[in-house]
């Protein structure tokens, strides 16, 4: 009958310790409330409170990663959209997270979906596939500064995905198709420029110097002999007839005048036909 009382405070110390000891990791704040007053932050650690007079609230300092659910917007040019992101904050001050908002996570998501919704639909539809760096900054600017009353630091907003209608998806492809179509063929004109100006320089430079046609001439005929053709054709420049050119037409101009100057009947013959 004595060890009765005495194993009941026993289970009665117990008790209050198990209330009293906290132990905090290093990650984790504990807000203490004093008979329901704030009356400071404690951890990591080991942490002591006044059993059933005083109660802690523990708040994790990590990093959070939010997902923000998948949002229907009107962009500025009346485009259907489907935009989804991510928010990643974490609580810098334990105590306005625990005594300004009743819930700082579900606050910050309510938070962050509407703000992408503004963000969003203030932009038209190019702007929003084009300048995702841009919209990533406003957004996280906004949500910081929203909740930076409850102790929270929004460090990056990023757009995840960007669905877009079927139509809207074919009209893209077609554009981006024909602005493909489009490059190739300046890019081939300018080939084509550029070899048409090779071509007339090179032929300036043979014209300067006729034994460049000479060695082009050898090169062709390296060429030909290296496709093995049963039959192969000899082009021969015509600079190489010029001089009997030359000699027949001298020869024709002599006979065309007599002796003493004049001409024959059969140049005049000619030049009365012309």
């Amino acid at each position: 009958m004595g060890f009765g009382p005495l194993i009941v405070v026993v289970i009665i110390v117990l008790i209050l310790l198990a209330n009293a000891i906290n132990i905090l990791q290093e990650y984790e704040r504990a807000v203490v409330f004093r008979l329901g007053r704030f009356v400071g932050v404690r951890g990591p650690g080991f942490v002591l409170i006044i059993p059933f007079i005083e109660r802690i609230v523990r708040v994790s300092l990590r990093v959070v990663t939010l997902d923000v659910p998948t949002q229907d917007v009107i962009t500025r040019d009346n485009v259907s959209v489907q935009v989804n992101a991510v928010v990643y904050f974490r609580v810098m001050e334990p105590e306005k997270a625990i005594i300004e908002v009743q819930d700082y996570q579900f606050a910050t998501s309510q938070i962050s979906q509407t703000t992408l919704r503004s963000v969003v639909g203030s932009v038209e539809l190019d702007g929003l596939l084009s300048e995702r760096d841009k919209l990533n900054k406003e957004l996280q600017a906004i949500i910081d500064k929203q909740t930076d009353p409850w102790g929270i630091k929004v460090s990056t907003v990023e757009i995840k995905h960007v669905d877009l209608p079927k139509d809207m998806q074919r009209a893209m492809a077609r554009q981006a198709e024909s602005e493909r179509d489009r490059r190739a063929r300046v890019i081939n004109a300018m080939g084509e420029y550029q070899a048409a100006e090779k071509l007339v320089a090179a032929a300036q430079l043979m014209e300067k110097s006729g034994i460049t046609i000479q060695l082009r001439y050898l090169q062709t005929l390296s060429e030909i002999a290296a496709e093995h053709n049963s039959t192969t054709l000899f082009p021969i420049p015509i600079d190489l007839f010029k001089p009997f050119l030359n000699l027949f037409k001298g020869e024709r101009v002599a006979a065309n005048v007599n002796p003493e100057g004049f001409i024959t009947n059969d140049d005049e013959e000619e030049g009365e036909k012309a």
